[in-house]
């Protein structure tokens, strides 16, 4: 205990953009974080810990990278390669604007939007399908091995077969992203990181979140992976991604831990900004958290608890409420809402960066779910509703507190 103690002396430093907005222990929750550091599983890390209308904690740890001369992170200005959290924060946001506008239809086939997504079982794919990931596509393609440009990586997309019946059962795949990228650009005419700025960034205020930063922007992000034994840091770590420009509908955002607590206050405000004004219709924004019998744990562009066999628990813990959501990232992030505790966690690391830990992925689950509980511990649920069952078409009705 006395060595875990100078640990976190040691790595934590309140970020003063995040004063506490009331006396809440989170020692919990900094253990936590900096067991992981110890443990070797990230050299740094942030977490943004609030509600819907305020910050209650928000916490650096450790540095960029092993060495004890490394910068330290920061909420407030250090960006991330926030890796898969760009299918909920980029992709899935410009898609709520869109079908809040009556731009797009959930339950359109895709190929309305997208022909070259058509002929066979892809004439039965629609947009919500992409979302809950029942699309049928398969989980990955090497495109980075196969493709020598963007439009040979989307034509290989586009031309891919189902390897299951859509609608049938939901298999995480980045290919669904992908494709909704694509859904996004045709629709709105714009680069998906136009639309993601104009829908998304904008409106919410998300200043320093962005696809492909400028050089004079890498000093101040945390590096995500070596390159002949060198950190890199402002290029997308993953390779699918680079192939397809550094813009895609499944990976290339960078944040900072601030900018993704403004996302997360705006759904659980239920679509309401600080001022009054609204992003999307408490209607349209309640639509995407509405689950499918066939679609397991995965909501419409967000993953909710659910025990997974292999682990018998959930990395989102054992504590959160049945109308909690949230999402992960390869790179080492992390993102989830709790409506019933009106409460939000950020948890961003950077673990892709040369791990001193093994199985690295699966050390940094355990850290996950303690650090869920650890926060959820200290604030009861405000409400007991749950998401249940009723009759018309595969969905389940959605209570709200």
């Amino acid at each position: 205990m006395t060595s875990l103690l100078l640990l976190l002396a040691a790595v934590t430093a309140g970020d003063s953009a995040g004063a506490p907005a009331r006396a809440i222990d989170f020692s919990r929750v900094d253990a936590a974080v900096a067991e992981g550091i110890r443990k070797g599983i990230y050299p740094g890390a942030v977490v943004v810990i609030g509600t819907s209308d305020r910050i209650l904690h928000a916490q650096r740890y450790g540095r960029f990278t092993w060495s004890p001369r490394a910068p330290r992170p920061r909420s407030d200005s250090t960006l991330w390669d926030l890796a898969s959290l760009t299918k909920v924060i980029g992709t899935t946001g410009a898609v709520l604007r869109l079908v809040d506008r009556g731009e797009m239809e959930l339950d359109a086939p895709v190929r309305r939007y997208l022909p070259g997504f058509a002929g066979g079982a892809r004439d039965r794919v629609t947009v919500r399908m992409l979302l809950n990931h029942t699309s049928g596509m398969r989980p990955y393609l090497p495109l980075f091995r196969t493709a020598s440009s963007r439009e040979m990586a989307v034509t290989q997309i586009l031309a891919d077969t189902l390897i299951r019946a859509p609608g049938d059962t939901a298999v995480y795949s980045d290919l669904n992203a992908i494709v909704l990228g694509l859904v996004v650009e045709a629709v709105s005419g714009l680069p998906l990181d136009s639309v993601v700025a104009r829908e998304v960034l904008g409106p919410l205020a998300m200043r320093q979140t962005m696809f492909r930063p400028r050089p004079s922007l890498w000093e101040r992000t945390a590096p995500s992976g070596l390159f002949n034994r060198a950190p890199v840091a402002g290029l997308v770590n993953d390779r699918n991604a680079v192939t397809l420009g550094g813009v895609a509908g499944h990976a290339g955002l960078f944040g900072t831990g601030q900018d993704l607590a403004r996302f997360a206050q705006a759904w659980l405000a239920e679509g309401e900004l600080p001022g009054g004004e609204r992003w999307v219709r408490a209607e349209t924004l309640r639509e995407f958290l509405i689950p499918s019998r066939r679609a397991g744990s995965r909501l419409l562009g967000w993953d909710s608890p659910d025990a997974d066999p292999k682990h018998e628990s959930s990395v989102f813990g054992s504590l959160l409420s049945p109308l909690a959501y949230g999402h992960t990232g390869w790179t080492g992030t992390e993102i989830w809402i709790d409506p019933a505790r009106d409460l939000f966690v950020v948890f961003l690391t950077n673990r892709s960066f040369d791990p001193r830990a093994r199985n690295s992925l699966v050390a940094l689950r355990d850290v996950r779910a303690r650090v869920s509980d650890a926060a959820a511990s200290l604030f009861p649920a405000q409400c007991t509703l749950a998401r249940a069952p009723v009759r018309g078409r595969e969905g389940t009705g959605l209570g709200t507190c």
